[in-house]
């Protein structure tokens, strides 16, 4: 892989405000003609591949080790990110009505940048080919954005990288051709305690037109690894922003959240309060204010994990995960939720390990125990969770291996990963068989089987 081209200052400043940036992978026009063909070969011969988009189109590699693209990646996602076994080649047939707009739905929804995904186009994508139509800033927004939607057109090697939250769909393709785009799906690995851009400034412009900049801010804040800002308030202004956690403009709910995280200690028991409302909207919006204060909430969290309610069970573990290795001290108390009876506060509770418990070795046997439980989603969070533990998942080894047999397809792939980020001897073989085991051989197909 070639040295990567990191993104500047403004670059990551437009990413956190839209949630998306495009890029250009300056290839001849030839070889995504190329990758477009094989594409269509591969259709051709046996319908949509799915995952094994990659394998049937090996050239899709060079893409994503292109030093513009894997710099933009490492920048957004932090070096040693993940390229997810999940990917997908979407296609768009002349005269197609396109999409709704949507979410994909593979995760929790949290502001800051752990999922993100690329979208790559082998063709020139002009509007009426119908390309992807994305909301500019809409990454954090839980409501349908009423916000003005734009077509993601560009010439051959178009790659955007985007929040894997953003809303988008595929629009009517109103030409002639066959619109391909491959999507890959990306995550984070290790927590950022450092830009991972070609950082020149570590400080965030104070006001955005928008009205989000509190929030972008805080974004901004936990990309460098910064400390989060911290801003005395008044007990009317706490009360005031505590009642706008329910206002149905998700900027004004949004701005008051993080307002509360900025003004630190007085504001804790108040967002506790309204993470344990009876309106999810409120309670989640509650948390963003909770995880962007950091280690302040850390502790006042922790007694809401034995709270009757799941509801609040689970809140108070996500986002004692998104506030990440400031949360280590936590990982005694969320480890006991990996035996809680509801399924999404397990599934929670081993997403928050993987995530705050990085820097020691005791969240693996708490994460490995989930390896085995009754329930899909447990199993694949557990396996990711372990994956991002490094060489501190080696207590969870035995059960690695085991779950390479996993019903699950990405049960197995993040295991197989976490064995080799493990690293041992062991470890390594143990992946190095599973993949011999599973190779693809990228030009077999119905009409040639051998």
């Amino acid at each position: 892989m070639s040295k990567p081209k990191l993104l500047n200052d403004a670059q990551m400043r437009e990413f956190i405000a839209n949630g998306f940036i495009s890029l250009k992978a300056d290839f001849p026009k030839e070889f995504h003609q190329t990758i477009y063909d094989k594409t269509k070969q591969v259709f051709d011969n046996g319908g949509n591949p799915g995952n094994n988009v990659l394998p049937s189109v090996p050239e899709l590699k060079q893409i994503f080790d292109h030093p513009t693209i894997h710099g933009a990646l490492q920048s957004v996602l932090g070096e040693g990110y993940y390229m997810h076994p999940h990917r997908h080649c979407h296609v768009n047939p002349p005269g197609s009505p396109g999409q709704g707009l949507h979410k994909d739905s593979w995760n929790r929804r949290r502001h800051r940048t752990r999922w993100g995904m690329a979208f790559y186009y082998p063709q020139d994508t002009p509007v009426e080919l119908g390309p992807t139509g994305i909301v500019p800033g809409s990454h954090v927004d839980n409501q349908r954005p009423p916000r003005d939607e734009h077509a993601l057109t560009g010439e051959a090697g178009t790659v955007v990288i985007v929040h894997y939250d953003l809303w988008h769909r595929g629009m009517p393709n109103k030409g002639e051709m066959v619109r391909y785009m491959q999507k890959f799906l990306f995550t984070r690995l290790n927590e950022p305690t450092r830009p991972d851009w070609d950082c020149g400034s570590r400080d965030f412009p104070e006001e955005n037109e928008n009205g989000r900049s509190r929030m972008y801010r805080s974004l901004w804040n936990w990309h460098c690894g910064n400390s989060p800002t911290l801003k005395p308030a008044s007990d009317e202004q706490i009360a005031d922003w505590i009642g706008q956690l329910s206002d149905e403009d998700e900027t004004a709910a949004f701005n008051a959240a993080y307002a509360l995280g900025e003004a630190g200690e007085p504001a804790i028991q108040p967002l506790i309060d309204a993470m344990k409302s009876d309106s999810e909207y409120e309670a989640r919006n509650a948390t963003y204010g909770l995880a962007a204060m950091g280690k302040p909430a850390v502790q006042p969290l922790i007694r809401e994990l034995s709270d009757p309610r799941p509801q609040t069970r689970r809140f108070a573990v996500e986002t004692l995960g998104d506030i990440g290795l400031p949360a280590a001290e936590a990982v005694p108390e969320m480890a006991e939720l990996t035996a809680d009876e509801d399924g999404s506060i397990r599934r929670a509770a081993a997403e928050a390990l993987g995530i705050a418990g990085q820097k020691t070795l005791d969240a693996a046997k708490p994460i490995a125990s989930l390896l085995a439980d009754s329930d899909e989603w447990t199993r694949r969070n557990a396996s990711h969770a372990l994956m991002r533990l490094g060489p501190n998942a080696r207590p969870a080894e035995d059960a690695l291996r085991d779950a390479l047999n996993d019903g699950n397809r990405y049960v197995r792939a993040n295991s197989m990963q976490a064995l080799a980020r493990i690293g041992t001897p062991k470890a390594n073989a143990a992946a190095l068989d599973f993949l011999m085991a599973s190779r693809w051989c990228p030009i077999t197909n119905r009409h040639s089987t051998f």
